[in-house]
């Protein structure tokens, strides 16, 4: 799997890093068809004041590429660490239920083949 890591208005530390790849490996468990994933930690000053009340907010933005399709997440707190972790849980949660949609066409595609696979054999025995 191939993890990039950018930083926009802010430098990538090695501490960030080593937290996206940790957070990133649990993913990885999940799924392994996965082809790349690019990450983008970002820092930018909201002045709307419903928004983090003119705060520095913190966002950490994920893209992940699974053969036919692309996963999009994206997560802002006030604390960058806090952003990856939430990032990290969303994302896992995208590759979660990906997998479980996968499974269900899985099983319902090998359901489908018995069933014709049956139904063929049941004629031949009424032909015979």
């Amino acid at each position: 799997m191939n993890i990039s890591i950018s930083g926009h208005h802010i430098s990538i530390t090695d501490a960030m890093q080593q937290t996206v790849m940790d957070k990133l490996a649990k993913v990885e468990r999940h799924l392994d068809q996965i082809q790349s994933i690019k990450v983008l930690l970002s820092l930018d000053n909201h002045h709307n004041p419903s928004k983090h009340a003119g705060q520095k907010s913190h966002k950490a933005e994920a893209l992940l590429r699974v053969a036919g399709q692309e996963m999009f997440v994206q997560a802002c707190d006030d604390d960058m660490y806090r952003a990856i972790n939430e990032m990290a849980e969303k994302l896992d949660r995208q590759v979660r239920k990906y997998k479980t949609r996968q499974d269900k066409m899985n099983r319902a595609s090998k359901r489908d083949i018995i069933n014709s696979m049956v139904s063929d054999n049941d004629s031949e025995d009424e032909v015979a």
